[in-house]
């Protein structure tokens, strides 16, 4: 078993504990699954991070991962370099291919950082930068509970991490330091980010009660949409000619013709919240539900029709391999599905 720090009252900081290698791994509780060049990583519950380098048919843990906290997602700018976020507001590296990993962001890191960025705004924005720099100060003493949620780079040096409660943060020099983007954000409610998603030559970022903002400018400039959904969207995915399809509670879906300036509902027939989404090589979009249930789409979003697959965990991610078949990451592990199974949709 590998050293952990212990804190006041003799108690475990799991923030500071490396995550342990034990053979329930291939069972874990997985948030999230990427890919790197022909490898699959995937995340999870205590900082498990397991790799493929086979399709998804054989799995390992990585060597090295220095917290044990719930990681919540991971995305790869190239086959070696890599980020991870989670839980105590968290985002760790890889630079080679998720072997190993290094801690470059906490949350009581980043509560600093915004008590910086909020104590610099608060003589130009009067009310508005008082209450920002009271809520940043709460940030610091309540330490790092807070998690991220999701991470986009737009190239090695630059990218952002979002998360609960609004937080938003974005990096230059691919991570080294970190700047709090939560001026630059009309959230006064802090609600919470969820997802980001490429959307035509910007991003799409998604929420609680229904938010959504277009980010461009390298994550600098975030532009509100009208929304037509008022409660959570969870995800995003891209459908033909750049134009987006939204997924999120209890089965709610919006296609949008014409990069988010208006919306049109997509049923799926069910009331069963949607929780991740890819678009194949081959054009075609896959989505899954929280009950494992995996869904097809053949023209650009309008229709999905349900794929008869074995019966699994609620589903949190989904990828698609080099061999053409499905990955996803679940309550119970990694699945993988093979490429003839879903070959033709059924009703």
């Amino acid at each position: 078993m590998q050293a952990a720090t212990a804190v006041a009252g003799g108690r475990i900081d799991i923030l500071e504990m490396p995550a342990r290698h034990t053979e329930r791994a291939k069972f874990a509780v997985l948030n999230a699954v990427a890919i790197a060049g022909k490898r699959l990583i995937a995340v999870g519950e205590m900082s498990i991070i397991m790799l493929s380098d086979d399709n998804g048919q054989n799995w390992r843990q990585a060597k090295a991962v220095p917290t044990s906290v719930t990681l919540t997602n991971v995305r790869f700018v190239s086959a070696n370099t890599g980020w991870a976020v989670g839980h105590s507001g968290v985002v760790l590296k890889t630079m080679d291919s998720g072997e190993t990993w290094v801690r470059q962001l906490d949350g009581r890191q980043a509560a600093q950082i915004e008590v910086a960025a909020a104590e610099a705004a608060v003589t130009k924005l009067g009310d508005a930068g008082a209450r920002r720099l009271r809520d940043a100060q709460r940030m610091v003493t309540e330490g790092a509970d807070k998690p991220f949620l999701d991470v986009y780079f737009f190239d090695e040096q630059r990218g952002f991490v979002v998360g609960a409660y609004g937080l938003t943060f974005a990096t230059r020099d691919g991570g080294k330091t970190w700047a709090s983007q939560l001026g630059q954000i009309d959230n006064p409610k802090n609600r919470h980010f969820y997802n980001i998603a490429v959307a035509g030559r910007d991003l799409l970022l998604t929420g609680e009660q229904g938010m959504l903002y277009r980010v461009s400018e390298a994550g600098e400039r975030f532009t509100a949409l009208k929304s037509p959904y008022p409660g959570t969207i969870f995800g995003s995915v891209t459908v033909p000619d750049g134009n987006i399809l939204i997924f999120g509670l209890r089965g709610n879906a919006f296609r949008s013709p014409d990069q988010g300036v208006s919306w049109e509902k997509v049923d799926f027939g069910q009331t069963v919240t949607l929780t991740a989404a890819t678009r194949l090589r081959d054009g075609r979009q896959v989505v899954v539900d929280e009950t494992g249930r995996l869904m097809l789409s053949r023209d650009g979003g309008l229709t999905f029709a349900k794929v008869a697959v074995p019966k699994m965990n609620a589903a949190t991610g989904v990828v698609e391999a080099a061999d053409g078949s499905l990955i996803l990451s679940t309550q119970r592990g990694a699945v993988r599905i093979a490429a003839e199974a879903f070959r033709s949709e059924q009703k």
